[in-house]
């Protein structure tokens, strides 16, 4: 069996596909969304491609070897998710080649459900933003019954917020305890837009209602400044939806500067990589949630290694990953949970007419210009 077309398609915002199929006739699914730099994958897998073309789908190991080792320059954002995207493909191909769902080429599964959170907060204490938050939460428990939401603080953030800005965000937080009550986790997302010394005074604010953890809450590049922010926190801290392979965590891992790592499958080197990410964590007494804020088939990858990693805590999961229109059936989530997938690869069939559609707009997404509008500075995103 040898790869025989490599095909890209974008059929929906904030989802890119890669299709392999071989000259035996089996095809696999993987996603290549990159937010922001969705021309430069394109070129990528591309290039990739030219090695792939004619090549045994089956060595996923030898294949992720070569494009990490063999070229000068190794690693960044659009290499790794090019391959992150083909590695995928090449795990779904594998297990319709086996006939196994790809968490059984892994090791097999070591838990029957996969836990997932949903995006839910309160935006805004208009007695419309309450509304709407209400009716989304009400959706989210009566269709999915989940046990974990995640929100965020929104907005930009400067060195630092006068009190207004930080108790508006804290009584946001505190209404949403209140809403969901004690048995249901609460997350927040700072998107690395604090300094430290504000991360851990908003964190302080907001411990009262006990999160299930703070994610992001610096940038990514200082992994001292990071563990900085978690030695003064206390409750747990995540990172590592922007770190890359294992030598991106290694340091965050070493230091013990997080308690859960994010690694997302598309971004830190697919299925390959996401194991070997959450192996090296175990040994630490790290788990990981990892990150998927894109769309269905890289949700669908993620799920084959959360069910085969002891160290798993919950899956994140936006709306669109759950099928998005792309898949003939959506995954189903009950009790803030989904069943072990049992179809052979990645788990889902796939409408290929919607998928093989191709947009050339493009919006932008998690990037663009983005100044404060106080003086015109740069802010991060």
């Amino acid at each position: 069996m040898k790869i025989a077309t490599i095909e890209q398609f974008f059929p929906l915002p904030r989802v890119r596909l890669v299709k392999i199929t071989t000259d035996s006739g089996i095809s696999g699914w993987g996603e290549t969304t990159l937010e922001g730099k969705p021309q430069s994958v394109v070129a990528a897998v591309d290039e990739l491609a030219q090695y792939f073309v004619g090549k045994d789908p089956l060595r996923i190991e030898h294949h992720w070897q070569h494009v990490y080792r063999s070229a000068f320059f190794r690693g960044g954002n659009v290499l790794m998710t090019a391959l992150s995207g083909i590695d995928q493909a090449l795990w779904d191909i594998s297990g319709k080649h086996y006939g196994v769902p790809t968490h059984a080429l892994l090791g097999g599964a070591v838990r029957d459900r996969i836990r997932v959170y949903a995006h839910w907060g309160i935006g805004s204490l208009t007695d419309e933003g309450k509304a709407a938050a209400r009716q989304r939460l009400d959706m989210l428990l009566k269709k999915g019954g989940y046990t974990a939401f995640k929100a965020g603080p929104g907005g930009k953030w400067r060195g630092h917020e006068p009190p207004s800005m930080i108790d508006e965000f804290v009584e946001r937080a505190y209404l949403m305890r209140e809403w969901v009550g004690p048995d249901v986790e609460l997350a927040f997302d700072f998107h690395g837009k604090m300094t430290p010394a504000l991360a851990v005074e908003v964190c302080h604010e907001i411990k009262g209602m006990r999160p299930m953890f703070v994610e992001e809450p610096i940038p990514q590049e200082n992994v001292d400044a990071l563990k900085q922010v978690a030695d003064k926190v206390p409750f747990p801290i995540a990172t590592g939806e922007r770190l890359l392979t294992r030598w991106g965590f290694r340091e965050v891992i070493e230091k013990q500067a997080a308690a859960y790592l994010q690694p997302d499958t598309s971004h830190a080197g697919g299925i390959t990589e996401l194991k070997k990410i959450a192996n090296m964590a175990e040994v630490y007494y790290m788990h990981i949630l990892p990150h998927c804020a894109i769309g269905p088939v890289a949700f669908s990858a993620s799920m084959q290694v959360d069910a085969v990693v002891p160290n798993f805590l919950a899956q994140e999961q936006i709306d669109q990953g759950l099928g998005a229109g792309l898949f003939v059936d959506d995954w189903v989530v009950r009790d803030g949970h989904i069943d072990l997938p049992t179809k052979p690869g990645l788990g889902f069939d796939i409408d290929e007419k919607v998928a093989q559609v191709t947009r050339d707009e493009y919006s932008e997404e998690l990037g663009g210009e983005y100044f404060y509008e106080t003086d015109g500075s740069v802010a991060d995103w």
